[in-house]
């Protein structure tokens, strides 16, 4: 048996919601909807903005979605949700009255986008143009991941960009932009401000995450299995961490 399948389910929700005010920080793909071959392929339950809304006002407002896909196309799929979110991996950050948190994110140079562009052409791959930058995904070629990564370190380095690294996806940001500091930014606001924060996320970039909960007192979950991570806690999958949420 692994280390990761050794990691405990995490205590109910309403118990840890008893002892102390909770936080909750929640990834979106691959954490409250599954994985799909392509962004917008993905499939939403038509409740799931009306109970995630009844759960951020059972937190007393303490609950945001954290998530690598920007704000407006959170709220494609989603609508005006009236809850707090960090988008573009976090250099996005809105209170749920839309009020913003620090700089909105800059995104990345034309030139870079030229560049990313004409390799996913050469080499076949999809890519996501978003606001803050833009990913490259080979789930339909996993052979191409070496050569994806190693394409978006070079780009990375020649324009001081960030790299975040996913499921079949490999995506350039602006630097500094990760879901830790999404959740400090959010702690730090008097909302948030002295309760106990725990992320729930799928992907490479949640590790970020877990730590940022870590260092104000809280824990990480992590949904599925990885051999590595900061998590304290997992949940088997979507569904498990749609039930423990209560949505």
């Amino acid at each position: 048996m692994d280390e990761i399948s050794r990691l405990p389910e995490p205590p109910q929700l309403s118990a840890l919601m008893r002892d102390r005010p909770v936080a909750l920080f929640l990834d979106f793909d691959g954490t409250l909807v599954e994985l799909a071959a392509m962004p917008d392929a993905i499939s939403v339950p038509r409740n799931m903005p009306t109970k995630l809304r009844a759960l951020s006002q059972a937190l007393d407002g303490r609950l945001a979605l954290v998530s690598g896909r920007s704000i407006t196309d959170l709220e494609k799929h989603l609508g005006q949700l009236g809850v707090a979110v960090a988008g573009s991996h976090g250099a996005d950050c809105r209170l749920a009255s839309g009020q913003a948190l620090g700089q909105a994110p800059k995104g990345i140079s034309a030139e870079a986008r030229a560049s990313l562009s004409g390799f996913a052409q050469k080499e076949g791959l999809d890519l996501e143009e978003k606001s803050h930058g833009a990913a490259l995904h080979f789930r339909n070629q996993p052979e191409k991941e070496r050569v994806a990564h190693d394409f978006a370190s070079a780009l990375s380095d020649k324009h001081g960009l960030a790299v975040k690294t996913g499921k079949c996806v490999v995506e350039l940001v602006e630097s500094g932009a990760n879901k830790g500091a999404a959740v400090h930014a959010f702690m730090d606001d008097r909302l948030f401000a002295g309760s106990v924060p725990w992320f729930i996320g799928d992907d490479i970039t949640d590790e970020d995450g877990f730590k940022a909960c870590q260092d104000r007192g809280g824990r990480g979950i992590l949904v599925g299995e990885r051999e590595e991570t900061r998590a304290g806690h997992a949940l088997a999958d979507v569904t498990a961490v749609r039930q423990w949420l209560g949505i």
